[in-house]
């Protein structure tokens, strides 16, 4: 009993040494922890003594001068600021225009490859530029025709269209297309189509359209026109005119390229005609009540005997025209298009004048006219029997175009 006694006051001894010296060394511990902390602490505090007291000096050294105060709270006068932000005000509004010019030229190009992914047709013109380069074009000239207007087309060749090898050349050296712009009758294949194949084989002046032919489709007509003249000609405008309006070509090259560093450029006779709501008079327009109450007027557009539009609208044309919407007139459909889009509207009466003697009278005067023709009949009355003396009389003369510098 007595050895088992001593045994565990040996044990209590023992742990008593072991606690003296872990206490011992848990108080080293925590001074050496907590001098660290005071160093760091006090050069803080004298880093950001030592800030406050520069800053003080600076305060002293500079003065209580409001002046001075002023001028280092204001850095800039506020003209200065106002002119910096009208600059990146126009250096964003540059930028805009570029990145939207470069999204037209990006859709025409998805245009041609789902064309060509579609099976649709290829003109020798698109296949020669696409293998040497597409070629640039300063304006292609579509003129709206139909099956039964083979003496109205007749007529026109006879006297502002040029044919053969004139033609020809005035593509290859003027840069100027012009074509008869139809499409194909409800039966393909059937006798109207033939006739026009057949017609065609023999001038090769024509731009055959996907659209079915009726005075009722004009609108989607045009729409397509230009969907497809844009996708095979790289040009800087296309023109729609009627078959039975007489036009100088040269007077209308003219007329362009004064506008051809512009964007967006939507060109005509601008009018706002009144919505006739009647049916079964000429003209009716169905959704009357689109615009207003009874007795209004439609937005400004041009009229449709000719008009042009620059490249990049016919390439919106093309990138858009499954969700254009068709009204029953087509100059209505189409500035309807640009409405809400930034484009400038070029009202010149140069393309609307009368037939003689108005546009012999401005003629005469210096001022050719670019188109004449008559309003009561929306074209040349009677056109097939009395273009060739509209042509005599306000004609830019034979040699115009071929002299002319575009």
């Amino acid at each position: 009993m007595k050895n088992r006694v001593d045994q565990q006051a040996s044990r209590n001894f023992i742990s008593q040494k072991w606690t003296i010296l872990l206490c011992i060394c848990s108080f080293c511990s925590g001074l050496l922890f907590t001098n660290r902390m005071w160093t760091v602490s006090d050069s803080k505090l004298v880093t950001r003594s030592t800030a406050l007291e520069s800053e003080g000096l600076k305060l002293v050294s500079e003065g209580c001068d409001l002046r001075k105060l002023q001028m280092k709270n204001v850095k800039r006068d506020p003209k200065q600021i106002f002119g910096e932000v009208s600059k990146t005000h126009q250096a964003v509004e540059t930028l805009d225009k570029t990145i939207s010019s470069l999204e037209m030229e990006l859709a025409a190009a998805r245009s041609i490859q789902e064309s060509i992914v579609n099976g649709a047709p290829i003109s020798q013109e698109e296949t020669r530029s696409s293998s040497s380069g597409k070629r640039k074009y300063l304006m292609v000239v579509g003129v709206n025709t139909a099956f039964s207007s083979r003496k109205r087309r007749d007529s026109v060749r006879a006297t502002w269209m040029p044919q053969g090898e004139k033609r020809k050349k005035l593509e290859e050296e003027k840069g100027i297309i012009i074509r008869f712009v139809i499409g194909h009758s409800a039966t393909v294949g059937g006798i109207l189509d033939r006739a026009i194949e057949a017609e065609d084989r023999k001038h090769g002046d024509f731009l055959r359209l996907d659209h079915v032919e009726g005075y009722l489709e004009l609108s989607a007509k045009t729409r397509t026109y230009f969907a497809t003249a844009v996708t095979m000609w790289d040009a800087e405008f296309y023109i729609k005119v009627d078959d039975d309006v007489h036009v100088n070509i040269a007077t209308l090259g003219h007329t362009l390229v004064r506008h051809r560093k512009k964007k967006r450029l939507y060109i005509g006779c601008m009018k706002s005609g009144p919505v006739l709501a009647q049916k079964g008079v000429r003209y009716h327009e169905p959704e009357y009540w689109k615009f207003g109450e009874s007795g209004n007027k439609y937005f400004r557009h041009a009229t449709g005997q000719l008009y042009a539009i620059s490249k990049d609208l016919a390439t919106y044309i093309s990138l858009n025209q499954h969700v254009l919407h068709k009204y029953a007139n087509e100059d209505v459909s189409l500035g309807s298009w640009f409405i809400g889009l930034d484009v400038e509207h070029i009202d010149d009466r140069r393309l609307c004048c009368g037939t003689p003697p108005d546009c012999e009278w401005k003629a005469q005067a210096g001022n050719i006219c670019v188109a004449s023709f008559d309003w009561t009949c929306s074209g040349i009355c009677r056109s097939v029997d009395r273009i060739k003396e509209v042509h005599r009389r306000c004609g830019e003369g034979e040699n115009a175009v071929w002299s002319a510098t575009f």
